[in-house]
């Protein structure tokens, strides 16, 4: 099982740059093994599709606008995504989100089973730091990202 975990968002906003410092986070706290992929996604949005394509299971995780406080964290699933029962998009790099599930449907690709955790922002503004919630939210994405691949059969070691 080929496994993508994809993380989203622009580093000089601040807390919308959560998805890419806990890309790295992953990367500097767990041994990956050679079937799960961390991908800095950046704001790339629609334009890495074919990154969805290559994965049987896709975790998503970004920033996401919901009622709550700093630092809370959501999941979804595709069908969320699909009918759009997610909150507001926050950014330019969500836009594409459903598109981007949309025209892997059209080109007839293996749909990946897909979790999406977002996190509730304290900022965007200008900065390239996590406020203190989100950067606490980091090892808690970290578990529930762990707790699915469990489900699936793989074990994350910290290092």
């Amino acid at each position: 099982m080929q496994v993508l975990i994809y993380g989203a968002g622009n580093l000089i906003l601040s807390d919308e740059g959560f998805g890419v410092h806990f890309v790295r986070h992953m990367e500097e706290v767990y041994r990956i093994p050679e079937n799960v992929e961390l991908y800095d996604g950046g704001t790339l949005g629609i334009m890495v599709h074919f990154k969805f394509e290559e994965a049987d299971r896709v975790i998503l995780v970004d920033v996401v606008q919901a009622k709550g406080e700093p630092g809370d964290i959501f999941r979804y699933e595709r069908e969320d995504i699909m009918l759009k029962n997610i909150p507001v998009k926050m950014s330019p790099h969500q836009i594409g989100l459903q598109e981007m599930l949309l025209i892997s449907e059209m080109r007839d690709a293996p749909k990946p089973d897909l979790t999406f955790f977002g996190i509730v922002a304290g900022s965007l503004e200008p900065g390239d730091q996590l406020t203190p919630p989100l950067k606490a939210g980091l090892e808690k994405v970290a578990k529930l990202v762990v707790e699915e691949l469990n489900k699936v059969g793989i074990d994350l070691e910290r290092k």
